[in-house]
């Protein structure tokens, strides 16, 4: 099984260090082409249900779509954004290829390279495609996985800062309780990981 805290693309978390001096200039004309984080896309907001195996969240998942021009480092841009609104990123990777959630942190995952379709929300859910350039922000207990992708479909994995280390849960009715009772306990975050703190995040997840 593919651990994502331990991926081949991944780099030590917690360091500026991450991006070397080619990857900053990147980064940087990645942000000039996108512009001011004021001038991103307002995200589609998307409900799922709790199916009694997967809880998800009363609060929205955020997508964006195309935060940064496909051109330059994506990756470096991405995990420069995430991090200056308060989102420290934490691996680059893909997704995995079977049903998922996290009960004890909100997630941000940053298309960097490829396509893929994302299966959102449990079985019951609904298939998002995303490109490189887009930006799903996940709430604590929401159901993801990949369904198929490019060969080359890279993500750059964010969470909160100061709002603990995340978990890997499975649907399963007989854990589904207890992952609800841990997901109320996570905060909302001050700051939205694309838009900062004036963003999609503090105004919807309330």
């Amino acid at each position: 099984m593919k651990d994502f805290r331990k991926p081949k693309d991944s780099h030590t978390p917690g360091a500026s260090r991450w991006m070397s001096v080619g990857a900053v200039a990147g980064a940087a004309l990645s942000l000039a082409s996108a512009g001011a984080h004021a001038e991103a896309p307002e995200p589609t907001r998307l409900l799922f249900k709790d199916d009694g195996q997967v809880p998800n969240s009363r609060f929205p998942v955020l997508v964006y779509r195309a935060v940064f021009a496909k051109e330059g480092d994506v990756a470096a841009a991405f995990e420069q954004r995430f991090a200056a609104n308060g989102w420290p990123p934490q691996w680059r990777s893909s997704v995995y290829d079977f049903h998922h959630y996290h009960s004890t942190a909100h997630e941000v995952l940053g298309v960097a390279k490829g396509t893929a379709k994302l299966m959102l929300g449990g079985e019951a859910g609904q298939v998002v495609s995303v490109q490189a350039g887009d930006v799903v922000v996940l709430p604590a207990g929401t159901g993801h996985k990949r369904v198929e992708s490019s060969g080359d479909f890279l993500v750059v994995g964010a969470y909160p800062r100061g709002h603990g280390q995340w978990d890997l849960q499975r649907p399963d009715a007989k854990t589904h309780d207890a992952s609800v009772k841990r997901i109320a306990q996570v905060p909302v975050p001050s700051s939205d990981p694309v838009t900062g703190k004036d963003g999609a995040v503090p105004r919807s997840w309330k």
